[in-house]
């Protein structure tokens, strides 16, 4: 057990091997995944992102947290942590603009559904469900496809991620031997999922 204080988790960069996993689903919440669950949600916060999902910080595990208004409520934090979340419903639709702290300085315009409706347990396993629109429909979709193994840029055009190639291979460059990618870690803007 550690001191109950949470902790900043290293942010996996682009060309870390979990980001392209798929995630396992959660089979039983230990004080240990909770303990976990409150590092994700303070590094969410304190690497100004407005949600994170657990392969994003190395555990490749089915748990995403979203706080998609914080940084424009003064500071009023909101956070929703879905464990094994499914998507019930998806309506609309519309591209905006996304950036992701595993893709640091990469902003694409990127098309979702307007509106969802999700379900998961929390971290005590409680059966939950949110449905909404805007900002935060859109970032549930993105967390929940980090669970997957999919990021962003694979929602581009061709051309797009072409001309993205060269960032990319910037930060793939600091990828260990083992597939490991923390780059380097630095403050992030208010606003990435």
């Amino acid at each position: 057990m550690k001191n109950n204080l949470p902790e900043i988790l290293p942010i996996r960069i682009y060309g870390d091997r979990v980001l392209r996993h798929i995630a396992e689903p959660v089979a039983e919440i230990t004080p240990e995944l909770q303990e976990f669950i409150a590092d994700l949600v303070h590094t969410m916060y304190e690497t100004d992102g407005v949600g994170l999902a657990a392969t994003q910080v190395g555990r490749s595990l089915r748990i995403i947290a979203v706080d998609a208004f914080w940084f424009k409520e003064n500071g009023k934090k909101d956070t929703v942590v879905l464990i094994n979340p499914e998507f019930i419903e998806f309506d609309g639709s519309s591209e905006l603009e996304e950036g992701c702290l595993s893709l640091p300085d990469i902003y694409e315009k990127v098309p979702r559904a307007e509106w969802v409706k999700i379900r998961g347990l929390n971290e005590i396993g409680e059966q939950v469900e949110y449905e909404g629109g805007g900002l935060f429909a859109r970032a549930l979709q993105h967390e929940y496809d980090h669970l997957d193994g999919v990021l962003f840029i694979d929602k581009t055009s061709k051309l797009k991620k072409m001309m993205l190639k060269k960032k990319l291979n910037d930060l793939q460059s600091t990828t260990d031997e083992n597939g490991v990618n923390i780059g380097k870690q630095k403050h992030h803007y208010h606003g990435e999922l």
